[in-house]
């Protein structure tokens, strides 16, 4: 079975590390939650996956290739997808036409809107007439588009509801359930735990609880002490 690994990784920024000593191993078809305080090196540990920058140690393997000297767009093409912060639409594009920018054809357009109704009434227009839950999906159905095997989504509820969230979690399963292993960084802790498999808590900068996503659920106490900074489970 296919797997992303870290082993040991740390990410600097500036003056000194921002994330320590990262060990995770990410499962084709499971969904690992990444959570933690605001600060706590989340997004800096995900643009290492995707090579926006660099680790400053530590290793990084896709199906047990180093990933080191692996550019963004190699990566990406290696099936290493990455959902920045923020929706990242092109909103003068209709929404088959933003999706037709990471399919190689038309079924692969058609297959990635098939899991999003909304969208599918919806293809012939614009995205920027979209709602922000909308143009989320199209986000998503974009990267799905692009065949990805681990997806990393970084606070894909930015600037949503927590009802509007809500709506777009199970799709974040049915891609698990399509084989896509998927790195979750999200504000909405419980609800990331909820749909997760597996999960990392992450504050000051080191890994602070790694284990099962029910673990937490069902011990607010553990959860909390992670949270602190308490030793790692």
């Amino acid at each position: 079975m296919s797997t992303l690994e870290l082993t040991d990784v740390t990410v600097s920024r500036g003056a000194g590390p921002v994330i320590s000593n990262v060990s995770l191993t990410v499962t084709a078809g499971t969904i690992t939650a990444l959570v933690g305080p605001n600060g706590a090196g989340k997004t800096s540990l995900l643009e290492a996956v995707s090579g926006v920058i660099a680790p400053s140690s530590g290793s990084i393997t896709l199906a047990g290739t180093p990933l080191a000297k692996v550019s963004r767009v190699g990566r990406a093409r290696a099936g290493v997808i990455h959902i920045e912060q923020g929706r990242a639409v092109f909103p003068s594009l209709t929404v088959a036409e933003n999706l037709r920018l990471t399919a190689r054809n038309t079924t692969e357009v058609d297959e990635a809107l098939a899991m999003f109704p909304e969208l599918e009434k919806r293809r012939n227009s614009p995205t920027a007439l979209l709602s922000g839950g909308e143009q989320q999906m199209v986000v998503l159905a974009r990267s799905f588009a692009a065949r990805p095997k681990f997806l990393l989504i970084d606070e894909m509820s930015l600037g949503l509801a927590p009802v509007v969230f809500m709506r777009l979690l199970p799709l974040v399963q049915r891609f698990a359930e399509q084989g896509v292993g998927v790195l979750l960084v999200e504000q909405f802790t419980h609800l990331a735990l909820g749909v997760a498999d597996d999960a990392l808590v992450v504050a000051s900068g080191r890994v602070s609880y790694q284990g099962g996503a029910q673990a937490l659920l069902d011990s607010p106490e553990l959860l909390h002490r992670a949270y602190l900074g308490g030793e790692a489970a």
